[in-house]
């Protein structure tokens, strides 16, 4: 998980960095909001899409990944994939190369966070365990906010109010 999340992060800021001349907090923390409303409608797409065939305690018995189940939910999650990612050039406007960097992130943020959110609709959740789906979406998003956190702190210089870099203050 930690190499996924790595993988995800350097695509989210490569993809920004193509997108966004002018960087500043505000649209970082937009950019990184809008893939984590992103997750959730693909959650919400999947409850939508289809009817529950196994259930939690069936998946977790099995102590393996849910393999046939992600694959039943492959065709909605490329959709989903490609639905995101036009919506998303919509909104930024980029050259094809900002269109093609928001592709691949869309999908790879898809491909390795995504999936187990994709098959949501498969599993049957009583009601007793709805809490635990909240629990997953509370965990999404403090990763999402600890994220976009740390990117923020480590980048001071480069998300000024104006979007420039801050020049160094030197000390007389």
């Amino acid at each position: 998980m930690i190499l996924a999340g790595a993988v995800c992060g350097t695509c989210l800021t490569w993809s920004y960095t193509l997108l966004v001349p002018a960087p500043t907090a505000g649209n970082w923390v937009r950019y990184n909001l809008l893939y984590l409303v992103m997750f959730v409608a693909l959650g919400l797409t999947s409850l939508i899409a289809f009817e529950p065939v196994t259930t939690i305690a069936a998946l977790l018995q099995a102590n393996e990944p849910p393999r046939a189940l992600i694959g039943r939910a492959l065709p909605v999650s490329g959709l989903f994939t490609l639905a995101t990612a036009a919506l998303l050039t919509v909104l930024y406007r980029p050259g094809w190369r900002g269109a093609a960097s928001l592709l691949l992130t869309t999908g790879v943020m898809v491909l390795l966070l995504g999936l187990n959110i994709s098959i949501l609709g498969l599993v049957g959740v009583p009601r007793a365990a709805l809490g635990v789906l909240a629990e997953v979406l509370a965990l999404l998003m403090a990763l999402a906010a600890i994220y976009v956190g740390v990117v923020l702190g480590l980048n001071r210089s480069r998300f000024g109010s104006s979007g420039r870099a801050t020049p160094p203050s030197s000390s007389r």
